[in-house]
């Protein structure tokens, strides 16, 4: 082999090879070495395997990766891969496998959870896409909506379904050449997912002499299948909050010989079902019957009225995940090839962008949604019933020509037809004013819309704090200085502060309003769903609607405002938003470092989409996992930026070092200029 790793000052990888198999062996390997515990943290997740190291805690996770068989349904779509792509993917592993050794000598988290690197399968990047992406759309709001509707009426099915950023935040946006100071398209965005250490993006260069390709690759993955730049094309991607899971209510029943059946649209059918071990360290063996019928595995074996749960999902169904558009993407040199490789595309359900150097653009969804009657969207429904059954997939998928800016913020637009619950609109319109605004955009002027804090959602709040009487000398100051505020969520000003200590009280007032109370008692689902049933995020994320509407009387909406701002105007926090607001990201291990976390900018519904909970805490565990902006005029003048940084290792001078920057919303330059690279040396 003739691989190559060069490193830029941010210690990212830019990796040669003769061909696209060994460069793909050459991005597992250094992946390998750059992030060993992720990589294998991630390979027992696709298991259900990470409760023998991690422990009790980790259990839940395991019994659902097995009941809802994340491995078989990997080893499914490997199978049904063509025969390029397999070895491709089979490459990368073998990369992995040659990488693990080393990093792992170099991450002490092995030798603290007494684990040993394992074998990378082929399957295994198959089954981590699965598990990063299996409760990314949400079927959990099902089992939330069915619980409204049994509880408040079926009128209330959608009550919350208010384009809630429980599972969005990302935005995204592409500026053509008539509105750039350099007659060439601009893509820019973040995707905003749960903050890791170490990072879900990792920054790679991937070259060899069928193409030379930038982007940001998920550890674990080959590729880079939601943000690449190929020097004469570039392409990104957002959640289309499209819905393309069921949940089944099932019958079972057990035969003489114990065997489970499950009564569908044509009767008693048998289910197959066998019996999992799961390990855990410093307790006993947990038995799990993984039970699966025509439509799906059961998920939940007791609903508490009877029966089960089954999911269905298009990869389980179909066999096919979609990698097949991995390798196509990175041999992209036009805007319709990168069309044609996202007609491969199945999970997630995506709202794509690209541009290229001849000028086209592309704005559609991608992936496999799959045609059944809207009450499959909204909630659970009757598995022995015919009518609810898949009938194809939707097709063609929506797309729109591209007119001078184009916006993808997780909202209602291109994707509506496929969805139940979008994001609110405030982030698509907030980047569409800031875009409008000039003809003369270029890449670090990106920076002011990934960053901008302004709130639009105060406004329901601020509105009827507007209108309140009878307030105390205190509570009315604090009421005219929050209705004098900038509405900006800076991690800096104390007014940001005060409208959220208002928000949190006024949150926690209308969950406890007596209309709701039967809410607060939820089904015994598994506690993997509990997040999801969760009364006071539901409110906290649909404040805005609840403020004007809904079953909370106007009356005691504005009593809810009024003693909100009573309460803080008593004791007012003293510091600014950051003090509270502050980064708090998920390690699957404590990394042993006790500095604390810094104040972040933003809030859930600013483009800059720092999400805390209201109501229950205001540290943020999500946020911008990335940033980018590619420039189709010249791909070096690129930018981009991670939270943490390129490396996962302890003591790494690159585990942490892009934090700084990430924090000031600056972005580091894409180098591509290999003189300007350093060269790593095998050891």
């Amino acid at each position: 082999m003739s691989i190559e790793v060069y490193r830029d000052p941010w210690g990212i990888p830019h990796l040669r090879a003769d061909d696209p198999r060994e460069l793909a062996y050459a991005q597992g390997q250094v992946t390998a070495r750059d992030r060993a515990w992720q990589l294998e943290v991630e390979r027992h997740r696709a298991q259900g395997t990470t409760a023998a190291f991690l422990g009790a805690d980790a259990v839940e996770w395991d019994v659902f990766a097995r009941r809802v068989r994340l491995a078989d349904t990997a080893r499914r779509c490997l199978d049904r891969l063509d025969a390029d792509t397999r070895a491709w993917v089979t490459a990368y592993t073998d990369g992995v496998n040659a990488g693990l050794d080393e990093g792992a000598r170099r991450s002490r988290e092995f030798a603290d959870a007494g684990l040993k690197p394992g074998v990378w399968e082929p399957w295994v990047p198959l089954g981590v896409w699965l598990s990063t992406h299996i409760l990314f759309a949400g079927f959990p709001t099902k089992l939330w909506r069915e619980h409204v509707a049994r509880t408040l009426g079926d009128d209330a099915a959608e009550l919350f379904a208010t384009d809630g950023p429980g599972t969005s935040g990302s935005n995204g946006w592409l500026v053509t050449a008539d509105r750039t100071a350099t007659g060439a398209a601009l893509i820019a965005g973040d995707p905003h997912r749960f903050i890791e250490a170490p990072g879900v993006y990792q920054q790679i260069r991937l070259a060899c002499p069928e193409y030379d390709v930038v982007g940001l690759a998920v550890p674990g993955v080959p590729g880079l299948a939601h943000f690449g730049h190929t020097g004469t094309a570039a392409w990104a991607i957002t959640n289309a909050m499209a819905d393309y899971q069921d949940v089944y209510r099932e019958r079972l029943r057990r035969r003489a010989d114990d065997a489970p059946e499950a009564l569908g649209p044509d009767g008693w059918r048998p289910a197959r079902a066998h019996t999992e071990t799961i390990e855990v360290k410093g307790s006993d063996p947990v038995a799990v019957e993984v039970v699966e019928t025509e439509r799906g595995p059961v998920i939940v074996p007791d609903d508490g009225e009877g029966g089960a749960l089954s999911l269905r999902y298009p990869p389980r169904v179909t066999g096919e995940l979609g990698f097949a558009a991995l390798p196509a993407l990175l041999a992209a040199r036009t805007v319709a090839d990168v069309d044609r490789a996202f007609d491969r595309w199945v999970e997630p359900v995506n709202v794509v962008q690209a541009a290229d150097t001849e000028g086209g653009t592309l704005h559609r969804v991608a992936g496999h949604v799959p045609v059944r009657p809207r009450d499959n969207m909204l909630r659970v429904v009757p598995a022995w019933e015919p009518a609810h059954g898949w009938r194809g997939r939707q097709e063609p998928l929506p797309r729109a020509p591209v007119d001078g800016i184009a916006v993808m913020a997780n909202a209602r637009g291109l994707a509506a037809p496929l969805g139940v619950e979008f994001a609110p609109p405030h982030r698509t319109d907030r980047i569409a004013r800031l875009l409008e605004a000039s003809k003369e955009w270029t890449a670090p002027d990106m920076a002011a819309v990934h960053t901008d804090t302004r709130l639009a959602s105060a406004r329901p709040l601020l509105a009827l704090a507007s209108r309140l009487d009878g307030l105390s000398a205190d509570a009315a100051a604090l009421r005219d200085r929050l209705l004098c505020w900038n509405r900006r969520m800076a991690a800096d000003s104390v007014d940001a502060a005060l409208y959220a200590a208002v928000r949190a009280g006024v949150v926690r007032r209308v969950a406890a309003h007596p209309v709701f109370a039967p809410l607060a008692r939820v089904p015994a689902y598994p506690a993997l769903f509990a997040p999801w049933m969760a009364l006071v995020p539901r409110v906290a994320y649909a404040l805005e609607t609840l403020l004007t509407s809904g079953p909370v009387p106007p009356a005691d909406r504005a009593d809810a405002v009024r003693a909100a701002l009573e309460e803080v105007a008593a004791a007012p926090p003293a510091e600014p938003w950051g003090a509270t607001h502050r980064l708090a990201p998920w390690a699957a291990l404590p990394d042993g470092d006790d500095d604390p976390w810094p104040g972040l900018d933003g809030d859930h519904d600013c483009v800059l989409s720092t999400s805390s909970v209201p109501g229950v805490t205001d540290l943020s565990a999500r946020g911008p996992a990335a940033r980018y902006v590619w420039d189709l005029a010249r791909r070096e003048d690129s930018l981009w930026i991670v939270p943490l940084g390129a490396s996962g290792v302890p003591g790494d001078p690159h585990r942490r070092d892009q934090l700084p920057l990430w924090l000031r919303g600056e972005l580091a330059p894409v180098i591509t200029d290999w003189n300007r690279l350093d060269k790593e040396h095998p050891a």
